[in-house]
């Protein structure tokens, strides 16, 4: 098994993907808001890249039956139901829902994989899951950091890191220079990712805006479970496939 790191989803193409498990990582915040969307009951959850598209989507479902949900700049769309915070996606708000997603970095990370044969969604909160998902499937696998603007963030490369120790921990296996030094930057920060992830822009900006609350949720390592799963343009538990 050979694992190879993206810093950002702009650096890849199509032939990096082939026959390969793909997982994309966006921890702050769409690939932890989708888990636990997931966990807490959600039908499913539709990413796309942008917000006039989820709006025209939406026209195909009943008003009662769907979510419009996501952000532009950190912030809440105008006229969606919900935002970017994990917090929001409690099972009385979106059980049985289809939720519609549109994020600056996260979605469109996975639409630019999509092709990809299998495609699993990772954060910290699902780090154990995703990785004991790779160590079954023993394929060649290629992480993808959604980053930050088109460029590196400390969040996604350090949750990297946190997938490559815990399969560390399940099997031995070869990987690019990238991969290892994601594991060198979280092994010393696995017990308070905080005290790294605060240098970070992404998370400085967060905090600016006063999502305090949300950054602590989605640092909270091994809290669900379940592997998110991307098939035909759709995420549902792995399981659910």
């Amino acid at each position: 098994m050979f694992l190879q790191t993206y810093e950002t989803y702009n650096s890849i193409n199509d032939r990096d993907l082939k026959e390969k498990n793909v997982v994309v990582i966006d921890t702050l915040r769409a690939t932890s808001v989708i888990t636990t969307a997931l966990f807490n009951g959600a039908k499913e959850v539709i990413p796309v890249s942008e917000v006039e598209e989820a709006i025209e989507l939406s026209k195909n479902f009943d008003r009662d039956t769907f979510l419009l949900a996501g952000e532009r700049n950190s912030q809440k769309i105008e006229g969606f139901d919900l935002s970017n915070s994990p917090l929001e996606y409690v099972p009385e708000k979106v059980k049985g829902k289809t939720i519609i997603f549109t994020t600056t970095n996260g979605t469109r990370a996975l639409k630019k994989v999509a092709s990809a044969e299998e495609v699993i969604l990772g954060c910290l909160l699902n780090v154990s899951a995703v990785a004991r998902y790779i160590y079954k499937s023993n394929k060649d696998t290629v992480i993808v950091c959604a980053g930050t603007e088109g460029k590196f963030s400390f969040d996604d490369i350090l949750t990297a890191g946190a997938i490559y120790e815990k399969l560390k921990s399940l099997t031995d296996f070869e990987s690019d220079d990238l991969s290892k030094a994601s594991y060198f930057l979280y092994k010393p920060y696995e017990n308070n990712l905080y005290d790294i992830m605060k240098y970070g822009y992404h998370l400085r900006r967060l905090e600016e805006l006063g999502y305090t609350e949300d950054i602590k949720f989605c640092l909270t390592v091994d809290k669900f479970d379940i592997v998110p799963k991307l098939k035909n343009g759709i995420v549902r538990t792995s399981q659910d496939f």
